[in-house]
């Protein structure tokens, strides 16, 4: 397939893959989102915000729009003009076909044209022409040399002057029109239609500066064994364009996308403070499997405006879901694995000093406690009442990656502040001739709650593949093959000690 055929394709594929109008409903706008992580921001390209003029990270996440309209066209050449597109719009994606005459109706020629009318794009294309500036009263006639944000350079008849580009300008002038510029962006075609009338015709386009996450609330009971669960999702456009009653769908997954060939010509968006709130509760989303992901359409139309952040309500909320709080002690915290071609030898490798001790959240994503339901990725944020005041109040948040139904969901609260770890190295010993280590260490829990608790200790047995617990002060769990978890209880206000030996041999 050729480089050019390639591209066409998946273009040609966008208006069945866009969000769906009913085949006979009329005008119309429908909207799909895709969700998107954020990426890691030392490794996103930065791209320049003409409106701020500065470096800015795009926002992550891309939508399909797809609009119907009514349009009279004449039988023959059709010059065509639509200036309420995305300005982050993907023009090799834009398709145009009339649902009234789709054989009788070509497009000969597409044009994206985003070259919008600013000060800065208007003055250069006023460059080396007469321009007039006035500017503290006094009027300068001359040939526009140069300029830049704080200067405008004029040669005058007998002298060349550099004024400052500030406050004390009242006025500058130009004269006539300067052509090629827009104060939109706009898609334009050229068609040619066999048949004269209306024409109701279809749109379809690819967009960035869109992106959707979801955003949970759960509120923890006194016991801290039962959470009421709450969802929203929040979509944050800043495309550049706003879709005024649009029919609206969500789509959770990893969709993995080509790279793109070069930095997209599209324009920035500053962030309202504003958010919308859908609250009504009516005709909110359904969602069912599509492909390998999922799909969440909201039963109602809605308004995303430019420049701002929408939260509607993704499913009821869920009462009384069973859940539990995990202390895990990982002494050995920020370890990395050995990655040499035998066995780490070096004695002190894995001694660190982390006394933290972490809390987590722990519930099963399962019908038998109410949810049973694919959970989109987003923030988890987690509240515990205040009994003096019945006041929730934020005990922790953290990251949801997408989970299916019946999976655990684990979430990282923070660190306890009456629980407390340290771990030592007590022996180490090695034949390296028979090829062998044999490594102890000791682990001190310490509880200054008034209440007992267990806690997981977590163990990396990094020095190499072969590892095996020759002695041990208690049970441990296998969770793979360099990994264990010692479960110790530490009674209240109480001190608890592990110990263990790992041989090596390889």
């Amino acid at each position: 397939m050729t480089t050019r055929a390639a591209r066409l394709l998946p273009a040609a594929l966008l208006l069945a893959a866009a969000p769906a109008l009913a085949q006979d409903a009329g005008p119309g706008t429908a909207v799909t989102v895709y969700s998107t992580p954020a990426a890691d921001p030392n490794q996103v390209q930065q791209v320049f915000n003409p409106r701020t003029g500065m470096w800015e990270q795009p926002i992550p996440g891309f939508s399909i729009v797809k609009v119907r309209r009514n349009l009279r066209l004449e039988a023959g050449i059709n010059a065509v003009r639509f200036e309420d597109v995305a300005a982050g719009i993907d023009g090799s994606t834009v398709l145009f076909r009339s649902l009234t005459d789709p054989a009788g109706t070509k497009v000969l020629e597409q044009n994206f044209e985003y070259d919008l009318a600013g000060a800065d794009r208007i003055l250069d294309r006023y460059l080396g022409k007469e321009v007039s500036v006035v500017r503290n009263e006094a009027a300068y006639d001359g040939r526009l040399l140069s300029f830049d944000a704080g200067t405008l350079v004029l040669a005058l008849r007998d002298e060349t002057v550099i004024l400052a580009r500030d406050e004390r300008i009242q006025r500058i002038a130009l004269k006539g029109l300067a052509g090629g510029l827009v104060t939109k962006p706009t898609l334009a075609w050229s068609l040619q239609a066999a048949k004269a009338g209306e024409h109701l015709v279809e749109t379809a386009y690819e967009t960035g500066g869109m992106s959707w996450s979801a955003d949970y609330t759960a509120v923890v009971s006194e016991d801290e064994t039962r959470a009421d669960l709450s969802a929203w999702v929040t979509i944050r456009n800043e495309s550049g364009a706003t879709y005024a009653d649009a029919a609206l769908k969500l789509v959770a997954g990893d969709v993995h996308r080509a790279p793109a060939p070069g930095a997209a010509g599209g324009q920035f968006g500053m962030l309202k403070a504003a958010v919308a709130m859908e609250m009504d509760g009516a005709a909110g989303f359904t969602e069912k499997p599509f492909f390998e992901y999922h799909l969440y359409t909201l039963g109602r139309r809605t308004t995303l405006p430019d420049r701002s952040l929408k939260q509607i309500e993704l499913f009821p909320p869920v009462a009384g879901v069973a859940c539990r709080k995990v202390y895990l002690y990982d002494g050995a915290r920020g370890m990395q694995p050995w990655y040499g071609q035998g066995p780490n030898m070096e004695e002190n490798f894995g001694e660190t000093g982390n006394r933290k001790v972490g809390v987590f959240l722990e519930f099963e994503n399962r019908e038998s406690v109410g949810l049973g339901i694919p959970l989109p990725a987003g923030r988890m944020r987690v509240h515990k009442r205040d009994e003096a005041d019945g006041f929730p109040e934020l005990v922790g948040e953290d990251a949801l990656d997408h989970t299916p139904k019946d999976e655990k969901v684990r979430l990282k609260m923070g660190d306890a502040f009456d629980v407390v770890g340290e771990r030592k190295r007590t022996g180490f010993r090695a034949d390296y001739d028979s090829k062998w280590m044999e490594e102890s260490f000791e682990i001190r829990l310490r509880n200054h709650r008034k209440e007992a608790v267990e806690v997981l200790v977590a163990e990396r047995l990094f020095r190499w593949v072969n590892a095996e617990i020759v002695r041990k002060s208690g049970e441990f769990l296998q969770k793979d093959a360099q990994t264990v978890h010692f479960p110790v209880k530490v009674g209240a206000d109480q001190e608890a000690t592990l110990s263990y030996t790992v041989r090596y041999t390889w």
